[in-house]
């Protein structure tokens, strides 16, 4: 069990080194740029199951952009589309394509969070800023981050309405039923070369991180390609951060190929959170979400050697997981099962990851292998590799 070397003992004891001095209760939202919001909102709800939450526009008074705000058990998701060639938005769509802008952290005091981040070093994206309406009022602050992805701090706890100020209840008779996700377990961005390790250090200094585990080349690679990657976490282990870099190879990395249509650095997946992957993923394909390809045989044959003393936990049938391209791995803590999509949009860059923890705290790292070698194949076809 090479991925955590820790027990458990020593992981709580890294998460309590963590200065959490903001601290951070959750992730309140993500907020994603895309080309025309009311058409990726249907999206969303179709494919992923997403219900209707919160809307602004036009007929709100929003005058420069809109905005959907969807919903599916602690997950909220806003999609913001400009309204004409003069907003900001466009250049961040010109260059980036649909793509996540905005990663939203809850936080107790909004204005103590961006005090103590930017006195460390951040760049302030936003002050300190008051919201009113007739429900309350939302204190908002903000920072950047790597790329042009920002942190807001979201201190929302005199607030009654829906969202936020500006918005309103948005009423659909289209609810397609959920998929079953719950929660943002990870989000993992991609850093150009070299500059992991800078990042890390951000996120240790400005936010009070914690690296808990690290993968370098040696164990994140395949025949062609190599990247290495380091998990920040949050005190309280609620917020997770992966940061990937690319590393030497035969050929291009995935994460190269993610630089190069991002056009930068920005987040790479999202991973979300399921109690059950095998009805989710089912339905998921059922709805037409595309996964990455399905391993060869050799990998299930070797998943009792994989899990080693959880092999009497594990609860799935090994020919279902297999059907569904379901991937498994264990660390001394227990199991989980993981997916990956395919790009949600035409560049290949933003995925979602499916996963199903049964007790482990890791990342996957004994999937890795087969992961890269399906991206991989994934970019012989787009001659990207």
């Amino acid at each position: 069990m090479s991925e955590i070397k820790n027990t458990e003992q020593k992981i709580e004891k890294i998460f309590k080194e963590a200065q959490d001095f903001l601290p951070l209760l959750g992730t309140d939202y993500v907020e994603f740029y895309v080309g025309n919001a009311k058409q990726s909102a249907y999206y969303f709800k179709t494919a992923f199951g997403f219900q209707s939450f919160a809307y602004k526009g036009l007929e709100t008074g929003s005058k420069d952009v809109t905005s959907y705000v969807l919903i599916q058990d602690k997950i909220k998701i806003v999609l913001t589309t400009p309204l004409n060639s003069k907003s900001i938005v466009n250049d961040h769509l010109k260059k980036h394509g649909d793509g996540v802008k905005v990663i939203a952290l809850w936080v107790d005091d909004a204005t103590k969070s961006w005090e103590e981040t930017t006195s460390r070093g951040a760049k302030s994206y936003m002050e300190p800023t008051t919201e009113k309406d007739e429900y309350g009022e939302v204190i908002r602050s903000g920072i950047y981050t790597y790329g042009e992805t920002v942190h807001i701090f979201v201190e929302r706890k005199n607030y009654e309405g829906v969202f936020l100020p500006g918005y309103e209840e948005w009423k659909s008779e289209y609810t397609p039923i959920p998929t079953g996700l719950k929660y943002i377990d990870h989000m993992v961005g991609n850093v150009g070369w070299n500059q992991m390790d800078k990042w890390v250090k951000y996120y240790e200094d400005v936010m009070g991180f914690v690296n808990f585990l690290s993968f370098d080349d040696k164990q994140i690679t395949t025949e062609y390609s190599a990247l290495m990657s380091k998990v920040m976490s949050n005190g309280n282990g609620r917020i997770k951060f992966p940061i990937n870099e690319p590393a030497e190879g035969k050929r291009k990395s995935q994460i190269e190929e993610y630089l190069d249509f991002y056009e930068g650095s920005g987040v790479q997946h999202i991973a979300v959170a399921t109690d059950d992957i095998i009805t989710t993923v089912s339905e998921l394909r059922n709805r037409g979400i595309e996964f990455l390809s399905v391993p060869p045989d050799e990998y299930y044959k070797a998943v009792p050697l994989r899990l080693q003393e959880h092999n009497h936990e594990l609860k799935e049938d090994i020919i279902t997981l297999k059907k569904l391209g379901i991937l498994i791995d264990a660390d001394e803590e227990g199991y989980l099962l993981q997916i990956f999509t395919k790009p949600l949009q035409d560049r290949p860059t933003l995925f979602f990851e499916i996963i199903q923890r049964m007790g482990a705290r890791g990342f996957g790292a004994g999937n890795f292998k087969a992961l890269f070698e399906a991206i991989e194949r994934e970019q012989e076809k787009r001659g990207t590799l």
